[in-house]
């Protein structure tokens, strides 16, 4: 559906937020999980799940100077046919920010994304955070400049900047995958070191990317 050239999506159409990480890190990846729902953990899913779990407990709502806290809010956006929560979403008091009931005074979203290993070499990470951002600014009617990546390893901070390119990249990125979910294509794609740390390595079977037969793949493994 469209509206004055703008894509409209129906929610039964929309694509998980978490998603845009795994289809920028390996479309491949992406597919299996989104498209043909395999799953796999490892040691680096569990980790991450724990603390996206504690990240996302609803219950904990706290006030820290001119600061609110909110934890796994839920958020969409039917401009880009996503959906998913925020880890944390802080509101920091700003004359440029939005009215919260309950609340006096005007308040500027800031999305906090959390991250169990280190920073990555891509920008996978920062694409799901702008994102984020992107979501909240359709529901409050207002303009994020900033968030923030927390990683486990370091246990630190990196401040990231929504910039016009980073919006555009993420924009182009979801009209691929919306291409290829409606299709419900999941692609072949070359073997890199990042597949010997992926949960999905036994079920994507990355060596078969090469060329050569099943059945010299098989005779070689047995």
């Amino acid at each position: 559906m469209h509206s004055k050239g703008v894509n409209i999506f129906r929610e039964e159409d929309f694509l998980q937020l978490s998603g845009l990480q795994h289809y920028k890190f390996c479309r491949r990846q992406w597919a299996l999980i989104h498209i043909e729902n395999q799953w796999a953990d490892n040691h680096l899913t569990v980790g991450g799940e724990l603390m996206h779990d504690r990240a996302h407990n609803e219950a904990l709502h706290e006030k820290r100077g001119n600061v609110i806290i909110t934890r796994g809010m839920s958020i969409k956006s039917h401009s880009l046919g996503l959906s998913g929560k925020c880890d944390v979403l802080e509101f920091h008091k700003s004359p440029f920010g939005v009215t919260l009931f309950g609340w006096e005074g005007q308040y500027l979203p800031f999305p906090v994304e959390y991250k169990y290993g280190e920073p990555k070499e891509n920008n996978c990470d920062v694409l799901q955070l702008c994102a984020q951002a992107m979501c909240l600014e359709e529901m409050l009617c207002c303009e994020i400049k900033e968030g923030a990546l927390y990683y486990g390893r370091p246990k630190r901070r990196e401040q990231i900047t929504f910039t016009d390119d980073l919006r555009q990249e993420v924009t182009d990125t979801l009209v691929e995958m919306h291409s290829m979910y409606s299709r419900g294509h999941t692609p072949n794609v070359k073997r890199t070191k990042a597949c010997n740390s992926c949960s999905l390595n036994e079920i994507c079977l990355p060596v078969l990317m090469k060329k050569r037969s099943v059945k010299e793949y098989v005779e070689e493994n047995l």
